[in-house]
């Protein structure tokens, strides 16, 4: 499988031609019926031996961690960071294998933290709850370093969300102490961090419109973190999960669904929708049951949330053209609405 960045290397190598580059890139729309700036193409696997070798780094890092968490805590954690760090030299820098770049990635950033974690655990420090959310935050604040580091190194395109994720843990965590707020305050607080992580992955999207460069794989990863920072906080606070979704309430979880739907129409991104799915399925079979339907509520909520997004899925493209039609001028900013190419390679 080749990505769209692999492609623009390989026209900067001089292999391919920038012609017969937009000559693939349209056969291959032309195949699937829908243009490649509306995949979402991300690398996740190069092939089979990528399977192969993140099950070994998985047994071989868990195996290190384990043996240095036995010898002495913080040693687990500095254990597996550096040694993803040493596989990543191979692995990602020398062979590019997706999968296990992105795993690499995963536990150097987690062994700094178990690292500083394992520390305070060998110390056996007690101290205030609020003086604990400050030293979270200062922990996640040296992780986001870490993985800064890794980025310069390496430029895997999973980092720029995973440090994003330990700057929001940062600032939650210090707000918290500072404050001396109670954990309810993490959810507005995550809220604001997701919508933040949004707006950094709508940067990275636009200034990679067509989707052709690993920026467009930044952005795609930023986008998977935002989602749950925005989905989770806004339901949690409506109280969809607290087993009291009356009409109303439920009603409410549609329209907002709604709502991403339309932003994730507007932008090309799908995130959003995935993330809140499990709220509006709960949300939906909850309506179902209270019109009476009990015994066929859970196939009627799955019936109608699968039709409802396969008819989303097949008309994408004309319904996208519409939404960015009514945003006017921010199209220019958004990814281009292509029209589809028919069995002759004529727009459809």
């Amino acid at each position: 499988m080749y990505s769209e960045s692999d492609i623009e290397n390989a026209v900067a190598a001089g292999v391919i031609s920038p012609e017969a580059a937009t000559a693939f890139r349209n056969h291959t729309a032309q195949l699937r019926s829908a243009p490649a700036v509306d995949e979402e193409q991300f690398k996740l696997l190069t092939g089979f031996n990528d399977i192969f070798v993140a099950i070994a780094l998985v047994l071989s890092l868990g195996a290190i961690g384990q043996i240095g968490w036995q010898i002495m805590q913080p040693l687990g954690g500095a254990a597996v960071a550096g040694a993803a760090w040493l596989f990543a030299e191979y692995f990602t820098r020398r062979r590019r294998m997706a999968l296990p770049s992105i795993l690499l990635l995963l536990a150097f950033a987690g062994g700094v933290a178990a690292t500083m974690i394992g520390t305070l655990v060998r110390l056996e420090i007690d101290v205030p709850e609020r003086t604990a959310s400050l030293i979270m935050g200062g922990i996640a604040l040296v992780t986001a370093g870490a993985t800064w580091l890794h980025w310069r190194r390496f430029m895997v395109p999973i980092t720029v969300a995973a440090g994003a994720i330990a700057l929001v843990a940062t600032a939650a965590a210090l707000v918290v102490g500072a404050l001396g707020l109670g954990q309810d305050a993490l959810y507005p607080l995550g809220l604001v961090g997701g919508l933040g992580v949004f707006a950094l992955a709508m940067w990275w999207d636009m200034s990679d419109r067509e989707r052709r460069t690993r920026r467009s794989d930044v952005a795609f990863w930023l986008h998977l973190a935002a989602a749950p920072l925005i989905a989770h906080p806004i339901f949690h606070m409506l109280g969809v999960l607290d087993n009291n979704v009356d009409a109303a309430r439920a009603l409410l979880v549609i329209a907002l669904y709604l709502a991403f739907a339309f932003v994730a129409l507007a932008i090309d991104r799908r995130a959003l929708l995935v993330s809140s799915l499990a709220y509006v399925l709960y949300a939906m079979y909850a309506l179902i049951q209270q019109t009476g339907a009990v015994e066929l509520s859970a196939a009627l909520t799955a019936f109608v949330i699968g039709s409802a997004l396969l008819t989303l899925s097949v008309f994408w493209h004309q319904m996208r053209r519409v939404v960015v039609g009514v945003l006017g001028g921010l199209k220019d900013r958004l990814p281009p609405v292509h029209t589809p190419l028919g069995p002759q390679g004529i727009p459809a």
